[in-house]
């Protein structure tokens, strides 16, 4: 059973994360050759504060 984990900088609409998770899905299915319902794909949604890029912390846009 593949998974794949995202995690992005703020938030996402329940939309961008339903895009997102079928074309992982269709593209995984489609490579790897496994059952689209074996794919379970887990986003996580990290606060800009909790990141750092170069020693700083990113900034929201």
């Amino acid at each position: 059973m593949p998974y794949v984990n995202i995690r992005v900088a703020g938030a996402l609409s329940r939309q961008q994360k339903e895009e997102i998770s079928a074309g992982v899905t269709k593209v995984i299915a489609e490579v790897a050759g496994k059952p689209e319902n074996s794919i379970l794909i887990f986003i996580d949604e990290v606060a800009h504060e909790n990141i750092a890029s170069g020693g700083k912390l990113l900034v929201p846009r």
